[in-house]
C-alpha cells in the first residue's frame, strides 16, 4: 500500500498528514507560528521558521504512522505572499503575505499604466492589495538593493521545493494567483513583465499541479527517518487543492473553506472575466485540476477572528485546553448559546474581500450592553463570518452560478456550531467530507498523481472521496437570520467613512506613538 505526504502550509500554521492510497489518514501533526505587523497595515513571516516547524510537522506525522517510506510528498500553500531569496534560497528579508495591505499606491499606479480591465482580462485577477504583482511593485521602489540582489522572487511553495530538492519551481496553479501569469495562454505575462521591468526566470519554472519536482534531498529523509528519499511533487493554492481534497473537481460544484480565511471555491469550464464579479474582487484562476478553473471569494479575516478573540480574550479556556488536552475552540464555543444572539459582528479584522473590497474597512461589534457573554460573543464572531459567506454566495448567484451543495472543509468544518450556522444562514445544504483537512489530502492526491498512483486528479478525489454528514437548513432559523441578515448589510455602508476616517488617522497616531518629546508637558 502506497503512502502519500500532504503538507498544507496556511498563513498562521501547517499540517503534515499522512495517507495510504485511498485516502484514509494514517497520522497528522501540525505547528503554529506568528504573523509579524510592524506598521499599520503590514503583515509578514520569517520563512526559515516556517520552514522549520513545517520539518518538525513531518517528522512528527512520519513517527506517529510509525511507516519509514513515503512514496511521494505534496504541496497545499497559501497564495499571493513573496519571498526574495539569494542563490542559495536564502531570504533576503521577511516574506510580505497575502494579507498585508500596503500596497495601495502600487495598485494605482497599475490602474494608471496597465488598467484594471487589462489585469483582469489577461490575469483573472483583480486589483487589489492580496496580489503579488503590487508587492513586487513596492519592493522595486521601496527596497530597491533587494530588487536588484534577488536571484528568485518565490511564492511559498517555490520557497519550499527550493528548500526540499533545490530546483526553484512552482505550480501554474499557485503562479495563477500572483496577477502576472496570463489565465488565457498560460506563462508568465511578457507584457506585465515589460511593464514591472522583471524577468520572469526570476520567478521560477512553471509546471503543473501533479508535476515530479525532485527527490527530497539525502539529509532531509534521514531527518525523517526514511529509508529513501520520497518524490517532491507540484501542488498549489491551498484552496485548490482544498476543493480537489473535497472532491469540487467539476463545474457546480463548491467547497467553502474556513482556516485562516474563508473562502468559497466554485469550479469553471472556462474562465469567466465578467466585470461585475472583478468589480466586487472576485478572482478566477487555474485549478490544479488540469482544464479547469476556480472563481474565488475571499473573507481575509476567517478563522483569524475566532483567533484573535481566543488569544486575547479566552486565558481560562486556553488553559484549561493545556490541562486536560482538549481544544480551545471547543471550549469556548462550549460556553456559546444555542440560539442567535443579539449582537451584529461585522469581521473585517483585515479589511474586507469579497464581495465589496476595502482595505480600509475594520471589525466591529455592535449591540453590546452588560449582560453580554464570552459565549455569546465567540457565536456572534461565527454569525458576523457566515453572514459575509451568504454575501458572497449572493454575489455568485447574481452571476448565474447555482451552487445546490457546499462541502465544507478546513478546521470550521469541525464546529457543528457552525456548520448548522452556514446552512442556516445561506439556506444551502452543507456537506462534510470524512476528510476534513481537504487541502492536505488535495495535496496527497497530487502527490499520487505524480508518483504515478493515480491517472489524474479527478480519478484520485472520486476514488477517495468519503462524505461523513450533511447539515440542512432549520427552517425557522433561516427566516429568523434572513431578518437579521438584512440588518447586517447595513453595517457596512453605515460604518465605511468612520472606517476610512480612522485609517487617515493612523499616520498621526504612528507619529505621536514615536515622538516622546511631542507628548512631554511644556
Amino acid at each position: 500500500m502506497s503512502t502519500l505526504l500532504g503538507l498544507d502550509v496556511g498563513t498562521t500554521g501547517c499540517k503534515a498528514v499522512l495517507f495510504d492510497g485511498d485516502g484514509t489518514l494514517l497520522a497528522s501533526a501540525s505547528r503554529e507560528y506568528s504573523v509579524d505587523l510592524p506598521r499599520p497595515g503590514w503583515a509578514e513571516q520569517d520563512s526559515d521558521r516556517v520552514w522549520v516547524l513545517a520539518l518538525e510537522a513531518m517528522a512528527e506525522a512520519i513517527a506517529a504512522a510509525g511507516v519509514s517510506e513515503v512514496d511521494a510528498i505534496g504541496l497545499s500553500v497559501h497564495g499571493e505572499a513573496v519571498t526574495p531569496v539569494d542563490v542559495a534560497g536564502r531570504p533576503l528579508r521577511p516574506t510580505i503575505l497575502g494579507m498585508d495591505t500596503r500596497t495601495e499606491r502600487e495598485n494605482d499606479w497599475l490602474r494608471e499604466h496597465l488598467g484594471s480591465d487589462f489585469l483582469v482580462g489577461h490575469t483573472g485577477m483583480p486589483l487589489h492589495t492580496v496580489n503579488t504583482l503590487p508587492k513586487l511593485l513596492w519592493l522595486r521602489d521601496h527596497e530597491p538593493e533587494i530588487w536588484r540582489d534577488a536571484a528568485s522572487f518565490l511564492l511559498v511553495e517555490g520557497f519550499l521545493l527550493q528548500r526540499m530538492t533545490g530546483r526553484v519551481a512552482t505550480s501554474e496553479c499557485l503562479a495563477s494567483r500572483t496577477q502576472l501569469f496570463n489565465i488565457i495562454d498560460g506563462g508568465w505575462d511578457p507584457e506585465i513583465l515589460d511593464a514591472v521591468g522583471l524577468d520572469g526566470r526570476r520567478l521560477g519554472e512553471l509546471l503543473p499541479s501533479g508535476s515530479p519536482v525532485g527527490r527530497l534531498r539525502d539529509d532531509l529523509a534521514d531527518a525523517l527517518n526514511l529509508r529513501q528519499a520520497p518524490l517532491v511533487v507540484t501542488g498549489g493554492h491551498d484552496q485548490a487543492c482544498g476543493a480537489l481534497g473535497a472532491g469540487v473537481t467539476r463545474p457546480g460544484l463548491a467547497s467553502v473553506s474556513t482556516g485562516t480565511a474563508e473562502v468559497v471555491e466554485v469550479v469553471l469550464p472556462a474562465p469567466v472575466l465578467e466585470p461585475a464579479l472583478a468589480d466586487a474582487g472576485l478572482s478566477v484562476y487555474r485549478h490544479v485540476v488540469p482544464g479547469a478553473y476556480l472563481a474565488m471569494t475571499l473573507n481575509h479575516s476567517g478563522g483569524l477572528s475566532l483567533r484573535w478573540f481566543r488569544d486575547g480574550f479566552c486565558e481560562p479556556q486556553q488553559g484549561a485546553a493545556e490541562s486536560t488536552g482538549r481544544d480551545a475552540y471547543e471550549l469556548i464555543l462550549a460556553e456559546a448559546p444555542d440560539r442567535p444572539t443579539d449582537l451584529l459582528v461585522m469581521p473585517h479584522f483585515a479589511g474586507r474581500g469579497t464581495p465589496a473590497p476595502d482595505p480600509s474597512s475594520r471589525a466591529a461589534i455592535v449591540g453590546l450592553t452588560f449582560a453580554t457573554t464570552r459565549g455569546e460573543v465567540a457565536r456572534a464572531i461565527l454569525e458576523g463570518l457566515t453572514f459575509e459567506l451568504r454575501a458572497n454566495l449572493d454575489l455568485l448567484a447574481g452571476a448565474g452560478v447555482e451552487i445546490d451543495t457546499l462541502r465544507a472543509i478546513g478546521g470550521g468544518a469541525r464546529s457543528p456550531q457552525w456548520l448548522q450556522l452556514k446552512a442556516d444562514i445561506t439556506g444551502i445544504p452543507v456537506a462534510v467530507p470524512r476528510v476534513t483537512e481537504a487541502a492536505a489530502l488535495g495535496a496527497a492526491l497530487l502527490a499520487g498523481v505524480g508518483a504515478g498512483i493515480f491517472a489524474s486528479a479527478a480519478a484520485a478525489a472520486d476514488a477517495c472521496l468519503r462524505i461523513a454528514e450533511t447539515r440542512t437548513p432549520d427552517p425557522a432559523r433561516q427566516r429568523f437570520y434572513d431578518q437579521r441578515y438584512a440588518l447586517y448589510r447595513g453595517l457596512y455602508p453605515a460604518l465605511a467613512p468612520f472606517n476610512r476616517g480612522l485609517g487617515r488617522l493612523d499616520g498621526a497616531g504612528e507619529v505621536l506613538a514615536n515622538d516622546a518629546g511631542g507628548l512631554r508637558p511644556g
